[in-house]
């Protein structure tokens, strides 16, 4: 895709710039389209998990498996009955820790994209969440992570991150992350200071793209042509609610799994997000509507910009 702009410049993305970058086709069927494997949901906040993987599936992912907290299994299962719902080892506190991952080794092994930190509950419990999954990659797929599931992380699995800076070599040029300025500065070890040059920092030092309120950017490639760093135009501050970083996170992995790129995925998903949160308040109005409600918005948005 080309875009206009160099790379230190924030492209515009506006329904013009995506028509001209259009999704992949919806294909034959549900294994066309991908597999979303969303790992999050302690006994206290299995809400977080249906809300991606309910984004994942409204942003057109074929499949969802939600790995959660085994006491939670079974009602988000129920909840959300177009998932499989995994039930994984929780603590006494009902937390997910990194035990058991054999439990679900074939949908690691299967999925496309691969969503961590929708409702983890532990900051230390996610850090070894993150270990015991790097720890079972294993040197295969091309170059900068091609042909491997891409590894969007949100929430506490951000945190867990820094700690792990010098063990990601598996997953350098397959991350995608998601977070808000708050955990921006916990990723960068320090006050966010100026937004768009501290989200571009984050890309580079953790090779991935990231998307932190309405900016969008990448490591820095080899065309510097190609756009590093792009700015959603639409938006609403009704956002600023509950879940909402849920469904983004949702959205993204989703569009992922469906064969787009990590840059395309996440321009794509943040203009949707923000795009539902218009079409919400103008109906609704500006504060009060409800995170889910954003997910069922997206399969309409997708299609007025994809014709």
């Amino acid at each position: 895709m080309s875009t206009p702009g160099k790379a230190d410049e924030a492209t515009l993305v506006t329904p013009s710039l995506l028509r001209d970058w259009p999704l992949p086709a919806a294909g034959e069927d549900k294994y066309s389209r991908g597999s979303v494997l969303v790992i999050g949901g302690a006994r206290g906040t299995p809400g977080a998990a249906l809300l991606a993987g309910t984004a994942a599936l409204r942003a057109g992912a074929g499949k969802l498996t939600l790995a959660v907290a085994e006491s939670v299994a079974v009602q988000v299962g129920v909840a959300l009955p177009e998932c499989g719902a995994m039930a994984l080892p929780e603590t006494a506190d009902g937390s997910v820790s990194g035990e058991g991952l054999d439990r679900i080794s074939k949908y690691l092994d299967r999925a496309d994209a691969v969503l961590v930190g929708p409702g983890l509950d532990d900051p230390r419990l996610a850090e070894g969440l993150l270990r015991a999954l790097l720890e079972r990659e294993e040197p295969s797929g091309g170059p900068d992570g091609e042909g491997r599931a891409a590894v969007v992380l949100d929430a506490y699995a951000l945190g867990g991150l820094v700690k792990l800076e010098d063990q990601l070599d598996p997953w350098r040029g397959r991350l995608i992350l998601t977070p808000n300025p708050k955990e921006t500065a916990v990723l960068l070890g320090r006050d966010v200071e100026d937004l768009e040059a501290d989200v571009a920092t984050v890309a580079k030092r953790f090779d991935a793209v990231v998307s932190c309120q309405g900016l969008i950017a990448r490591p820095p490639g080899n065309d510097p042509e190609e756009p590093e760093l792009w700015k959603i135009t639409t938006g609403y501050g009704g956002l600023g609610t509950s879940g909402s970083g849920d469904v983004l996170a949702g959205a993204i992995a989703g569009l992922r799994a469906r064969g787009t790129s990590d840059v395309q995925a996440a321009c794509w998903g943040s203009h949707l997000h923000a795009a539902a949160a218009d079409r919400l308040a103008s109906r609704l109005g500006p504060l009060g509507f409800l995170a889910r409600e954003l997910a069922d918005e997206l399969p309409a948005l997708m299609l007025e910009l994809n014709t």
